[in-house]
């Protein structure tokens, strides 16, 4: 048979509902609030087929520019070859949520903010906030005095009939 390359081929683990999630959308899903430049991640519910994304979006992430009663707009940056172009997508609400990956950074604001608050109750200059790279473990020197080279030899193969 030749191959199909519809619209929705070659999806059907990626719109798979999850386990014990299945049935009709829930009613959370549409009461949840959308504002322009919120960042959101494509997920395609099943269960929905109007406003789905395409394929090529499920698992994008992008930003809010557009809202409606029922859908919003997500610009996404699609490569295509050498570049990047800025594709506007349209989506109802079903199909996207907001993304956790400002999360670190929100919560990194809030502890620099008390770490600003406690300095000033002391009187003190608050020491430098920047985030520091992880460095290099410290040099040993490994004896082998107690410690005996070993030679480790595979065992032979038996046959226990």
């Amino acid at each position: 048979m030749p191959h199909s390359f519809g619209y929705r081929a070659r999806t059907r683990h990626m719109f798979k509902r999850g386990f014990k999630d299945h049935g009709p959308v829930k009613m959370s899903t549409y009461l949840i609030n959308y504002r322009v430049g919120d960042i959101v991640d494509i997920k395609a519910n099943a269960a929905q087929q109007r406003g789905m994304p395409h394929k090529y979006y499920h698992g994008r992430t992008g930003i809010v520019y557009n809202v409606t009663p029922h859908a919003v707009g997500v610009i996404v940056h699609k490569v295509v070859g050498n570049r990047y172009i800025e594709k506007r997508v349209s989506l109802r609400v079903e199909h996207v949520r907001h993304s956790a990956c400002r999360q670190e950074f929100l919560d990194r604001v809030q502890a620099n903010h008390a770490k600003h608050v406690q300095a000033k109750e002391k009187g003190e200059r608050c020491a430098s906030l920047k985030r520091v790279h992880a460095l290099p473990r410290e040099s040993r020197t490994v004896s082998t005095a107690k410690n005996p080279a070993q030679t480790i030899v595979p065992v032979p193969y038996e046959t226990t009939i």
